[in-house]
């Protein structure tokens, strides 16, 4: 595969996962990736996806008299006959027009499932780096103006430290192309990622289990929050109830 370096990168991100690119491509996404972060969250959420894929979705056998329908739609199956080359490259094309387009309607994601898979990759790969915030305190009189002049609007930030909860710091990270602002807290060894993003009633999920991590969404006028952490589902639960129930800031 040799695609323009004018292509779309995400789209790039999916060939150079799939192993299709050339080596000078690989070599040059590969490169963007080391210094965009937002290409490199595209890149984890869809590994982060074809894992969940992969243990949730086991392949399945095709259903029986698949093949012996595709045949006789383009026309193979005629007694005293045998298919012409014409008709087995048909039957050739519709079986895989079928089969990729039954694949992609099955398991293509909602905008909750691609959201969640978003700040999922994001908390991993702050879990990976040298250390998980981008402002490290635990006074948000600190962490809030932190944000100020990097994004829009300054994220709500209270002190949950007596719920067991203490504020650990912030970070900007990139979600869909936008940078949003995600707070940390801690619950004894566990770190808990709470972004928040422009509320939107599509985006908007239950608790579910993404690539080994407790996923909990809620909305707050106006903003949905997404609290991502390895904590047990009752001890996030725990930390979404104390927020949402935390007094105006001051």
């Amino acid at each position: 595969m040799t695609p323009s370096t004018q292509d779309d990168p995400t789209l790039l991100v999916h060939a150079y996962l799939d192993g299709e690119l050339d080596p000078a491509h690989t070599i040059e996404i590969e490169r963007q990736l080391a210094t965009d972060p937002a290409l490199a969250a595209e890149r984890d959420r869809v590994e982060a996806l074809r894992r969940a894929i992969q243990e949730k979705l086991p392949r399945e056998a095709p259903p029986p008299g698949l093949a012996r329908r595709i045949e006789t739609a383009v026309g193979m199956r005629h007694e005293r006959s045998r298919p012409s080359w014409r008709a087995l490259a048909a039957s050739v094309a519709l079986a895989v027009f079928v089969t990729s387009g039954t694949t992609w309607f099955a398991l293509r994601p909602g905008p909750a499932d691609t959201m969640a898979d978003m700040v999922v990759a994001s908390h991993m790969r702050a879990l990976m780096a040298p250390q998980p915030t981008d402002v490290s305190s635990s006074d948000r009189h600190t962490v809030k103006p932190w944000f100020n002049g990097r994004i829009p609007e300054a994220p709500r930030v209270v002190d949950l430290s007596n719920e067991g909860f203490p504020l650990v710091g912030g970070r900007i990270d990139v979600i869909g192309r936008v940078p949003v602002p995600t707070l940390v807290y801690r619950h004894r060894a566990h770190l808990i990622s709470l972004t928040a993003v422009p509320a939107d009633a599509a985006m908007l999920g239950a608790r579910r289990a993404v690539a080994g991590y407790n996923v909990l969404s809620w909305s707050d006028n106006g903003v949905t929050y997404w609290a991502v952490s390895d904590l047990a589902a009752a001890d996030l639960d725990a930390f979404a109830k104390a927020f949402r129930a935390a007094g105006p800031e001051r």
